[in-house]
């Protein structure tokens, strides 16, 4: 593949900021992934993949997972442990494990088994569910299997029960009541507990998982609370069995100094912990190695401060030099790095089905005998310079909105508002063109003309695919993935394909910071046009809901191999409108029925005939095995 010089796209787009080497455009203008083969890389056509997949009968839109970028993950994370373990002389081991929740699909669990298992990378699991699929896993002998959340007997049981399988499943205590649940059932079934501890930290974070932290966070015991339990273990003789202590910070921290602090006092409550007589062996740091999507370096709700390296230096020596300083022996480091391990290995790709344009390309003709709002406006043509941008905008703004009074209060007809409403879009458009590059224009004049931007009508349910963009404002990077070599005319946000005022995103990350619009081009007549949604491996496959009854999409997952060829290791159909249908317990053969009785009646009246019979049900039986999206 011959790349393509970024001084264009990359002015726009900025991928070589939050691309993290991953991709690149190529010279016929389509994004190429780049992956690692050990000392060799190799670079693919994204837009070749893709078509490749529709000729399968995978149509868009697509979650597409790169199962190189998974392993290539692991074994970043794992080995900037080691690194830094052998490099600051920390005489112990690192032993991470991955939150199931992130990523609870099951390709993908089996995968992070399968590439953990030279590191012997283990499983986090909240709950009976996330249990169930962690014991049907082969983890690798050494690897740890941590039970976090609220558990009841029947969790407790089959955790311990677990142990006698070789499992190395520990339970963390989240609460007093908790504690003595597993004393219970211990004693019951006569099997001792690996147990932990999960600590309450008075440093707080900044970022969206704030709550996550400090001593207010609904998880966790206070310092009270874990003397009590230290108590308690001591009456039961249950002490030795205390082999780890835990907090999380949550699932972002945007500042190494928050890691660096927040490593610091869990290290003293472990040491104190120890003085307890507690035999502590692990240490488990919980979440929070962060994504920089926006690729600002900066520590900010959607960027990091800090590079994986710098995550485990920070962590690996605030553990040496606290358990140095206290005379205590190194532990083994656990942590619970979820969004960093799967966020890059997955990717959303959709097509535009149409748009809706904010402008008016045709010169309107106002003459003497039109409204006088209509001339004023007509006017404001002959003084559009960028020095009087602002008060351009602000006249054609005026003008138009006295034409849509008059129209409210019946003293004009609408051929009248037309005339307003074409002409206040020819004159912004031609602002917008005035604007561009000239940096003597305000923040808020751009802002201002950003809001007129075309709407791209695009085949996703932002609902199903990233509740995250709806719920939290979670910025990911989005960009056309071909005509890259085209420079983009267009400005436009993006509508999904459900009934919501919501369904929308009007935030990008383009290379001169964060946008209300994408750049995007015209489309070409027949042009299938394709976009990309980038790092959606993380949360958003199971946060999603069924807004409008559009359900899962279809499902991809590529290995690339070193010679560049492309092999579809894994494929799950979308959810068809039947299945997505027993969600909301429906009984679609008792709805086939019902329709079909109607269709009969139709027919038994004369309004149907027997031929128009057969073609209404056939379509019906097929839009009820079809897929929920758009299809071409």
């Amino acid at each position: 593949m011959t790349r393509l010089s970024n001084s264009g796209p990359e002015a726009i787009y900025g991928i070589e900021r939050w691309g993290k080497g991953l991709f690149e455009v190529l010279e016929n203008g389509n994004i190429g992934l780049i992956t690692q083969h050990g000392e060799t890389t190799t670079t693919t056509d994204l837009t070749s993949i893709l078509h490749s997949l529709e000729e399968r009968g995978i149509a868009s839109p697509i979650l597409l997972r790169i199962a190189n970028n998974l392993q290539s993950q692991i074994d970043k994370i794992n080995n900037g442990f080691q690194t830094a373990i052998k490099e600051l002389n920390y005489k112990n081991s690192y032993r991470g494990v991955f939150p199931v929740k992130v990523n609870q699909q099951a390709h993908v669990i089996e995968k992070i088994v399968e590439y953990g298992a030279p590191h012997n990378f283990g499983l986090e699991v909240g709950s009976k569910p996330e249990l169930i699929i962690a014991l049907g896993q082969r983890l690798a002998t050494e690897s740890l299997l941590i039970c976090n959340g609220i558990k009841d007997s029947e969790f407790i049981s089959l955790a311990l029960l677990s142990r006698k399988l070789g499992f190395n499943t520990v339970l963390v205590l989240e609460s007093v009541s908790e504690l003595e649940l597993v004393l219970k059932e211990s004693k019951r079934i006569g099997i001792r507990p690996a147990l932990g501890i999960r600590i309450k930290l008075n440093n707080r974070i900044t970022g969206n998982w704030a709550l996550s932290s400090g001593d207010r966070s609904a998880f966790g015991l206070s310092a009270p609370d874990v003397l009590h339990v230290i108590e308690r273990l001591k009456e039961e003789e249950f002490l030795d069995c205390l082999l780890l202590q835990h907090f999380h910070l949550g699932s972002q921290v945007p500042d190494i100094l928050d890691v660096r602090r927040s490593t610091a006092e869990a290290c003293r409550f472990f040491v104190e912990l120890r003085k307890e007589g507690a035999p502590l062996k692990y240490i488990d740091l919980g979440g929070g190695l962060g994504i920089d999507y926006t690729g600002e370096h900066k520590s900010t709700e959607n960027s990091i401060n800090y590079t994986t390296t710098e995550y485990c230096n920070n962590i690996v020596e605030a553990v040496k030099n606290t358990m140095d300083d206290a005379g205590e022996d190194h532990p083994i480091i656990v942590t619970e790095s979820g969004r960093a391990t799967v966020a890059y290995s997955s990717m959303l790709l959709f097509n535009i089905l149409d748009v809706t344009h904010y402008e008016d390309r045709e010169t309107i003709e106002i003459g003497n005998d039109d409204l006088r709002s209509l001339r004023d406006m007509r006017d404001v043509e002959s003084y559009l310079t960028p020095t009087r941008l602002q008060e351009c905008l602000n006249d054609v703004t005026f003008y138009r909105d006295e034409v849509r009074r008059n129209f409210g209060r019946g003293e004009i007809g609408l051929r009248d508002l037309v005339k307003a409403e074409k002409l206040y879009l020819h004159l912004v458009s031609r602002m917008r063109k005035v604007a561009q590059g000239d940096e003597w224009v305000s923040d808020d004049v751009k802002s201002a003309l950003e809001s007129s931007a075309d709407i791209y009508h695009a085949n996703f349910s932002l609902f199903q695919s990233l509740p995250d963009v709806w719920a939290i404002d979670q910025l990911h990077p989005i960009i056309p993935i071909q005509r890259l070599n085209e420079e983009p005319t267009r400005r436009a946000i993006l509508s999904d394909i459900t009934c919501d005022s919501d369904g929308k995103v009007d935030q990008f990350v383009l290379a001169d910071g964060i946008s209300n619009s994408l750049p995007v081009h015209e489309l070409s007549e027949g042009e299938h046009y394709h976009l990309a949604v980038f790092f959606v491996g993380a949360y958003q496959e199971t946060l999603g809901d069924l807004h409008n009854l559009f359900g899962d999409t279809n499902v991809a997952t590529i290995e690339i191999q070193p010679d560049g060829d492309v092999n579809l290791i894994h494929e799950v159909e979308g959810d068809t409108i039947a299945e997505v249908l027993r969600y909301v317990e429906y009984d679609p053969l008792a709805l086939s029925n019902s329709f079909k009785k109607m269709v009969e009646e139709a027919v038994s009246k004369k309004r149907l005939t027997a031929g128009e019979r057969k073609t209404i049900m056939t379509a019906f039986k097929e839009s009820l095995n079809g897929y929920t999206y758009f299809e071409h």
